[in-house]
C-alpha cells in the first residue's frame, strides 16, 4: 500500500505539471482537464495492459460458478458500507433493507457466497460516504481522475478515502487483507470486461465518453435521491461523440466509467460500478 501511495503522489505530480503547461485544452466544466487527460491515459495503459489481461486469465481459469461466489461474497460485504451511508444519510428503510439482506446472505449464503436475499425480492442499494456528502448539500466540485481508481470529484475523492478507511477488509488479518484486495479487484475488473468493449466501440473520444457518464450516472443518483430528474452534465465537447443516454438506476451509464477505472472503488459490489463508483464504486 506505500508503494501504491508513492505511486499515486507521483502521478499526481507529474499530472499537475502537464495541466500548468496545457491551459488551452480545458473546458468551462472541467478546469482540470490536461491533468485528467494525462491521469486517464496513465491509468488506461494500466488498465489494458495489466488489468485486463489479469482479468481474461481469471476468467479463463475460474469456474463460472466460483466466480459468481466471490462476487457475492464482496457484494455482501459492500452491503456493510451501504448500511452506514444509509444511516447517515437517514434512510432507515433502506438501511434496514440491507441489514436484512446482510443477515441473511450472511447466516444461509455461506458468509455471503450465495446470494438468498436477491432471489427473495429484497432490493439492494448503492450508496457511498461521496453520496452521502452530496446527499446533505455537498457540491461534487471539479472533475477529477484519480491514478488507478479512475473517475472521481473533489467530494467523491473525500468520500472514496472515507470509504476505503472503513472498508471491512481494513479489519481483516493484516496476512490476509493484501490477497483478500486483489481478489476483489480480479473479481470485478473481470464483471466489468463487457463494459470495456462498450467503451471501445461506443466513444470516439474515451476520456470524455467517461466524464460525461461518470458525472451523469452520479448526478442521477443524487436526482433518484432527491426525487428530482437529473441535470444532465455539459462540458461543450461539440466535436466529440461523448453524449450518454441516462440509465433509470445508473447502471449502463457507470459501466464504461467503471471498465476506464484499473480498480473499482472499494466499496463497491463486484460487478457493480461506483459507488466507492455517484451511486457503484463500479
Amino acid at each position: 500500500m506505500d508503494n501504491l501511495r508513492t505511486s499515486a503522489a507521483t502521478l499526481i505530480a507529474a499530472a499537475l505539471l502537464v495541466g500548468c503547461a496545457s491551459p488551452d485544452k480545458r473546458t468551462a466544466g472541467d478546469p482540470l482537464e490536461p491533468m485528467n487527460r494525462a491521469i486517464f491515459k496513465v491509468n488506461d495503459t494500466i488498465d489494458r495492459t495489466v488489468a485486463v489481461p489479469i482479468a481474461k486469465g481469471y476468467q479463463a481459469v475460474t469456474p463460472h460458478p466460483l466466480r459468481t461466489a466471490i462476487s457475492n461474497f464482496f457484494s455482501n460485504l459492500g452491503d456493510l458500507n451501504n448500511i452506514a451511508n444509509e444511516l447517515l444519510q437517514l434512510k432507515i428503510t433502506d438501511a434496514t433493507e440491507d441489514l436484512i439482506r446482510f443477515a441473511m446472505n450472511t447466516t444461509f449464503g455461506i458468509g455471503g457466497l450465495i446470494d438468498f436475499a436477491t432471489p427473495a425480492r429484497l432490493p439492494k442499494h448503492h450508496q457511498d460516504f461521496g453520496l452521502t456528502l452530496g446527499h446533505w448539500g455537498i457540491p461534487s466540485g471539479p472533475y477529477l481522475v484519480l491514478p488507478i481508481f479512475g473517475p472521481s470529484s473533489f467530494r467523491d475523492g473525500v468520500g472514496l478515502a472515507v470509504d476505503t478507511r472503513f472498508s471491512p477488509l481494513i479489519y481483516a488479518p493484516a496476512d490476509s487483507r493484501r490477497p483478500l484486495y486483489a481478489l476483489q479487484f480480479v473479481s470485478a475488473r473481470s464483471d466489468m470486461l463487457g463494459a470495456t468493449n462498450i467503451l471501445e466501440q461506443a466513444a470516439l473520444d474515451k476520456y470524455s465518453f467517461v466524464r460525461d457518464a461518470y458525472t451523469q450516472q452520479r448526478r442521477a443518483a443524487l436526482g433518484a435521491d432527491s426525487g428530482k430528474p437529473p441535470a444532465l452534465p455539459n462540458y461543450g465537447d461539440d466535436d466529440e461523440s461523448s453524449a450518454t443516454p441516462a440509465a433509470p438506476n445508473g447502471a449502463s451509464a457507470a459501466a464504461p466509467a467503471a471498465a476506464a477505472s484499473a480498480v473499482p472503488p472499494i466499496n463497491a459490489p463486484a460487478g457493480a460500478p461506483p459507488s466507492n463508483g455517484e451511486g457503484n464504486k463500479q
